[in-house]
Parts: C-alpha cells; sequence; structure tokens
C-alpha cells in the first residue's frame, strides 16, 4: 500500500541547517529497503500560483490557496505493507527534518 508523508513546515529553521545530511542519508536508506517511491521538497508557498478552471476562462491567482502559519513543505511517498512500518518510517523523517508530519494512506489503488 502506498503513503503520503507530508512535511508540515513553519519556515521557522531550514532543513539539516548543521549539513549532517541527515535527510538525504535518511531517502537513500529508505530507498535501499524498497520502501521510497518519491520524495521532494517544495519551495515557499510565496512561489504558489492557485488554478481555478471551474468557470468559464481560467482564473490564476498568486500566492497560497491558504493563508496559514504552517504548510506543505515537501513530501515523501512510501509504499509499505501496513501501516505500522509508515509510522515508523514517518517518525524517524520528523526527526531526521525537524519536522512535524501527516500520514496517510493514498486512496484504493
Amino acid at each position: 500500500m502506498k503513503y503520503l508523508m507530508s512535511v508540515i513546515d513553519d519556515e521557522s529553521t531550514g532543513y539539516d541547517e548543521d549539513g549532517s545530511g541527515a535527510v538525504e542519508a535518511f531517502n537513500e536508506r529508505i530507498g535501499a529497503e524498497g520502501y521510497l517511491v518519491f520524495v521532494g521538497g517544495l519551495d515557499s508557498p510565496a512561489t504558489a500560483t492557485v488554478v481555478d478552471n471551474r468557470g468559464d476562462a481560467a482564473i490564476f491567482t498568486d500566492g497560497p490557496y491558504l493563508e496559514s502559519k504552517e504548510h506543505l513543505g515537501g513530501l515523501w511517498i512510501i509504499e509499505a505493507q501496513d501501516l505500522d512500518v509508515v509510522l515508523k518510517l514517518a517518525a524517524e523523517a520528523s526527526l531526521v527534518c525537524n519536522r512535524k508530519l501527516e500520514v496517510r494512506p493514498f486512496a484504493d489503488e
């Protein structure tokens, strides 16, 4: 089953500020163990564009769709046999990236 691990960011600290490479090492390890499907970090919400094409014409709006102190800062897509494995990986990921994470399963595939 696939799971989304969303990084909840508040831009208070940078990733891996001490230069230890902890996030990269974690990503390499879970890739080698067969869990990693995709990983990526996102730029600031200030760089976002919202697209709404539900009406007569597409409307493009600068900035995030939602103003909040916290936002999506990045994500991992993990494939694992069950939620317990993913929660263990999420606890490690939270530690290495120094952020809260939200874990959600993908809808039935």
